[in-house]
C-alpha cells in the first residue's frame, strides 16, 4: 500500500503538540527492562537520575505493555505498529520485506524527508548493514558487551559515542529521527557472569540488600504446569537467581547496566542542549519487554505475568505546556502505539497498516476514548518455551498456554491481587468471568487473523 505525497505533507493535527511542526525524534529502547527498574517508577535502589529528570519534565506512562514479550517480535511491533499475527516476525532470522519496512516508522519518516539513523541491536532478521537508514551503526544478533577491537570499552558507552556522532553529523536543513537500541540490560548468554556491566559501575549497589520478590517462594512455580516448571525460563532461573547470593549478584548487575544506559541518556541530552536542538527534539524512552527477577520462580520473559509484559515509557516533548510536565498517565498503552505516535509528532498520518494509536492526545491531557483491553500473543517456536496468548483489561488478566496438555489457563484479579499470586480459574464464583475472558480471547484472535490492512484497525473490545 503506497504512501501518498499528500499523506506525507499533511498537518500534524494529531501530533504530540497538536499543531504543525517537524520536531527531531530521539528514540531510546532498552532490552529486557521491566517497568519498575527506574527511580521515577518507584524503585528505591536503582540510580537513574537522567531518566528520572526526563520523567519530571515529560509524560510518564504507568501502565505501558508489550503485546509480545520477546525481543525480535516486540521490536517488529514497535517498528510497524502491528500485532505479531499481522507482521509475522516470530523468529530471529526472519527480516522485514521491502514493503513492510517502507511502512515502519523509520521508513515512513525517511520518505517524509527525515534524516534517519539506527544504532545498536536491530533485532529483526540478521541485518548487518543499513536496511533503509541514512546513518547505520546497527549490529545483527545479540551483540557483545565488550566488542573486539574496542580496547575493552563497554558497548553501552560505545553506543553513546555513536549517538553523539550522529547528532554532530545531522544536516541542518532536515529534521532527524535517531533510534538507539541498547543491548543493556540483556544478559550475555554465553558468559557465566550473565550481566556484564563496565568497571565504572562496579561499586554501585554493593552495600545494598535487595529484598527477594514475594512470589519467589517454591509454591509459586509449583502453581504452574510442568511445561513451565521445566521450561527455559526455569533453567535460567537456576543460573541467575538459584541462591540468595546469586540473586543479589544478578539483580545488582542488572541495575548497573540500566544505570549505564541512564548515563548515556544524560550525555545525549547534554549534546542536544549544546547544539541548540533540545527545544525541538522529542525524546521517547522505553523497553522492548519486561524481565523476571525471580518472580514465580522464573527468569527471562515470554509469559504473561506483569514482570514480563510491563515496561517503562516516558515521552518528553519540550513543546508541551509547562503544566503537562511531570504528568502520569494511567490508561493502558502498548508498544504498537509508538510508531503512530512518532509519525503523528512529525506531521505524518500513520498508514492504515498500523494498529496502534497516537499517544499525543494523552500527552496533551485531552479527553479521548481509550482502549479497555488488549491481546497478548507469544508464538515463538521453541521446544522449552510454551506458547501463550491472553487478554488483559484494567482489572482482569486471562492467560492461556495454548500447547500445554491438558490446557492450562490463568485468571487474575489485578485489583485484588496485583502480584498474581492466586489463580482464579478453578474458583466457582469466577466461572462467569472466566467464560467472558475466554470469549474475549477468541474474539481478539479471530479479529487479528481476519484483518486486512486496507481498512483502519478497530479493537474488537
Amino acid at each position: 500500500m503506497a504512501i501518498t505525497r499528500r499523506q506525507l505533507l499533511a498537518s500534524a493535527a494529531g501530533g504530540l503538540q497538536g499543531r504543525p511542526g517537524r520536531p527531531n525524534i530521539l528514540f531510546l529502547l532498552t532490552d529486557d527492562q521491566r517497568w519498575d527498574s527506574l527511580g521515577c517508577m518507584g524503585n528505591p535502589v536503582i540510580q537513574t537520575p537522567n531518566i528520572d529528570s526526563l520523567s519530571r519534565q515529560g509524560v510518564t506512562f504507568d501502565n505501558h505493555f508489550v503485546t509480545t514479550a520477546i525481543c525480535m517480535t516486540s521490536r517488529a511491533s514497535i517498528f510497524t505498529g502491528q500485532y505479531a499475527r499481522v507482521h509475522g516476525i516470530n523468529d530471529f532470522s526472519k527480516p522485514f520485506t521491502g514493503e513492510q519496512f517502507a511502512h515502519t516508522y523509520p521508513g515512513v519518516l525517511r520518505q517524509a524527508g527525515y534524516w534517519t539513523g539506527f544504532i545498536g541491536k536491530y533485532g529483526v532478521g540478521n541485518a548487518g548493514n543499513a536496511p533503509g537508514f541514512d546513518f547505520w551503526r546497527g549490529f545483527p544478533g545479540q551483540g557483545n558487551y565488550f566488542p573486539e577491537g574496542r580496547d575493552g570499552r563497554h558497548l553501552t558507552g560505545i553506543m553513546g559515542g555513536q549517538g553523539v556522532e550522529f547528532l554532530r553529523a545531522a544536516p541542518a536543513d532536515k529534521p532527524f529521527c535517531l533510534s538507539i537500541s541498547f543491548k543493556a540490560p540483556h544478559v550475555q548468554d554465553e558468559d557465566p557472569r550473565q550481566f556484564l556491566h563496565s568497571k565504572a559501575t562496579e561499586m554501585l549497589y554493593r552495600d545494598v540488600t535487595i529484598p527477594p520478590p514475594a512470589t519467589a517462594a517454591p509454591e509459586y512455580i509449583e502453581m504452574l504446569p510442568p511445561e513451565i516448571q521445566r521450561s527455559e525460563s526455569r533453567r535460567r532461573w537456576v543460573v541467575r537467581f538459584g541462591t540468595p547470593a546469586l540473586y543479589q549478584e544478578s539483580v545488582k548487575a542488572y541495575y548497573r547496566l540500566i544505570t549505564e544506559v541512564d548515563t548515556v541518556a544524560g550525555r545525549l541530552r547534554a549534546e542536544l542542549a549544546q547544539r541548540g536542538l533540545d527545544r525541538n527534539t522529542v525524546i521517547i524512552y522505553t523497553g522492548d519487554n519486561g524481565f523476571y527477577l525471580g518472580e514465580h520462580g522464573l527468569a527471562g520473559k515470554w509469559f504473561m505475568h506483569e514482570e514480563s509484559i510491563r515496561v517503562p515509557l516516558i515521552v518528553y516533548d519540550p513543546r508541551l505546556p509547562t503544566a503537562r510536565q511531570g504528568t502520569r498517565i494511567k490508561p493502558m498503552t502498548l508498544n504498537i502505539d509508538l510508531a503512530p505516535t512518532m509519525l503523528a509528532a512529525a506531521g505524518v498520518p500513520p498508514p492504515l497498516t498500523m494498529q496502534g494509536r497516537d499517544l499525543g492526545p494523552l500527552c496533551r491531557g485531552e479527553s479521548v476514548p481509550w482502549r479497555t483491553e488488549w491481546f497478548y500473543e507469544h508464538l515463538f517456536e521453541h521446544a522449552w518455551i510454551p506458547k501463550s496468548e491472553g487478554v488483559r483489561t484494567d482489572q482482569w488478566k486471562y492467560a492461556r498456554y495454548i500447547e500445554t496438555h491438558p490446557l492450562f489457563e490463568e485468571l487474575f484479579d489485578l485489583q485484588a491481587d496485583p502480584r498474581e499470586k492466586r489463580n482464579l480459574v478453578r474458583e466457582p464464583r469466577h466461572k462467569s468471568r472466566l467464560e467472558t475472558m475466554r470469549r474475549r480471547w477468541e474474539a481478539w484472535r479471530t479479529a487479528l487473523e481476519s484483518w486486512k490492512p486496507d481498512r483502519a484497525w478497530r479493537d474488537p473490545a
